[in-house]
Formats: structure tokens, C-alpha cells, sequence
């Protein structure tokens, strides 16, 4: 089984949440939608690829976390490619961390296009003060904004 990251089971306390990415990459045949991706960079980041992922991929499983060496084996393992990252600056990041650490413990019941990787991406930024996200929840063709 090609890698997804590992299941978050903790909030890593050494990231700077005032302004992250989504991250989008593409689907695995046959979703011509991509996939959605949250970044969030390390707080003492020497490079801008220091930080973590947090994603959702699954029918029914709890969110998981990647390193940027976690991130570059699932884009190989996975057979994807990065399209784009777009910035999120969040007003609020404690309430994204709070609600990070709220899905953590739940598994997400991914319902295609309603209910995400993007829906996903969206809720944590929403939860951190930002409007941003997708109308269509369908990452490839449509900017996060």
C-alpha cells in the first residue's frame, strides 16, 4: 500500500500558524480533481519546505501528518505531482490548532466532493478566521481563494 502519512495522533507544537498553504497535487486515477493538502511551516523554518502536512485520505480515516521527506515519498509512492500551493494567512491560527486537534480524534467520512480533502483543507482554515476554500471542492480546477 502506497504511503499516506501517518495518523495524527498529536499536534506538533513547533509550527507557525499565521499563514499556511494548501497544497495541491494530483488525483489518483480515476479523480480528476486532485487532492488537497494542508501545510503548515515549521516555526524556526530555515527553508520554506520545513514544516508539516496534514491531510485526509480515505473512505472513513482519521487525518494523517507528514514530514517534508513523508511528503516527497507520498508524491512518489502515489505516483503524484505538486500543481500548486496556495497562501492562507489565518487571523485566528489558535482556532485552527484547536480544530486540528479536534478532527485529530475522529475519523473523516469523506463523501467525494462534500466532505473532502478539500473540505478538509478548508475546515482548518475557516476555524483559523479565514474565508478562503473552494466552491466546487474540486482542487485541480479552481484556485483557493
Amino acid at each position: 500500500m502506497a504511503y499516506e502519512g501517518e495518523e495524527l495522533t498529536y499536534c506538533p507544537g513547533d509550527l507557525e500558524w499565521s499563514i499556511v498553504y494548501a497544497v495541491i497535487v494530483t488525483g489518483t486515477f480515476p479523480n480528476p480533481c486532485g487532492h488537497a493538502l494542508l501545510f503548515v511551516p515549521g516555526a524556526y523554518a530555515i527553508s520554506s519546505s520545513q514544516g508539516s502536512y496534514f491531510q485526509v485520505a480515505g473512505v472513513n480515516a482519521l487525518p494523517r501528518i507528514m514530514s517534508q521527506k513523508g511528503y516527497l515519498r507520498y508524491l512518489k509512492e502515489n505516483k503524484k505531482r505538486e500543481i500548486t500551493r496556495y497562501q492562507v494567512a489565518l487571523s485566528n491560527p489558535d482556532g485552527a490548532v484547536n480544530r486540528l486537534i479536534d478532527v485529530m480524534q475522529k475519523s473523516w467520512r469523506w463523501m467525494v466532493l462534500p466532505n473532502n480533502c478539500a473540505a478538509f483543507v478548508e475546515d482548518i482554515c475557516t476555524a483559523g478566521g479565514s474565508s478562503a476554500g473552494l466552491y466546487s471542492n474540486c482542487p485541480r480546477w479552481e484556485r483557493f481563494k
